[in-house]
């Protein structure tokens, strides 16, 4: 089996942890920032993940690739669904976007190491977000918002042992703000993040925080 990805996304972060936390033998392949005809050839349209099954067909969506690995053998996503870990996903998520987008564009990512690549991620970004020098420049408000939910997390996480989707939907979110030097993560949250990163084997993003 194969995986397409962009190193940066939250959504493909999602199907590569489920490839780790299941061993599971997928090759991974980054499709470079700006390749359309890759994903428009195997799914019909540009967006990633995209999982190479077995028998040669494509699948995306990354909660439907994850269900699907999960069901190969004994499933690792054991812990019952909590719709207060859903729900603060869904509050942060806008918050976060603004913080982590503007850094993965001037990142250390394989889909963006060539200037039309880096080039092509900015504008695409520049188109959904607006200005990108404006949003880093809002870092202090957006953080000051951000630091509070975060805060919120402890009690949710602290006792968590038990794997299950909301790791894999929360956790993706974590990462991406990792590269956000500001936010400060509460000894819980950190200890957390590195646990599930050594689990799944998807490196957290601090080394680039910026």
């Amino acid at each position: 089996m194969k995986l397409y990805i962009y190193e940066h996304c939250p959504f493909c972060t999602r199907a590569r942890m489920i490839v780790g936390l299941k061993s599971l033998p997928v090759m991974l392949q980054v499709i470079m920032e700006g390749d359309a005809e890759t994903p428009l050839r195997l799914i019909g349209k540009k967006a990633v993940p995209i999982l190479q099954k077995e028998d040669g067909s494509h699948m995306g969506e990354s909660l439907d690739i994850v269900r699907y690995l999960d069901g190969i053998g004994p499933t690792v996503l054991m812990a019952p669904q909590d719709p207060t870990l859903d729900a603060w996903v869904k509050e942060v998520w806008p918050t976060a976007l603004k913080l982590f987008i503007p850094r993965f564009v001037q990142a250390d990512f394989a889909e963006i190491n060539t200037p039309v690549a880096r080039e092509a991620y900015r504008l695409r970004e520049e188109q959904a977000f607006g200005d990108l020098e404006a949003l880093r420049g809002a870092t202090s408000k957006l953080v000051a918002e951000l630091q509070p939910l975060i805060k919120e997390l402890v009690p949710l996480v602290k006792d968590r042992k038990t794997i299950g989707i909301n790791e894999v939907t929360l956790w993706p979110v974590l990462r991406s703000l990792s590269i956000v030097r500001a936010v400060e993560f509460p000894d819980q949250v950190r200890d957390y993040m590195h646990r599930l990163s050594e689990a799944c084997g998807v490196p957290l993003l601090f080394n680039q925080a910026a």
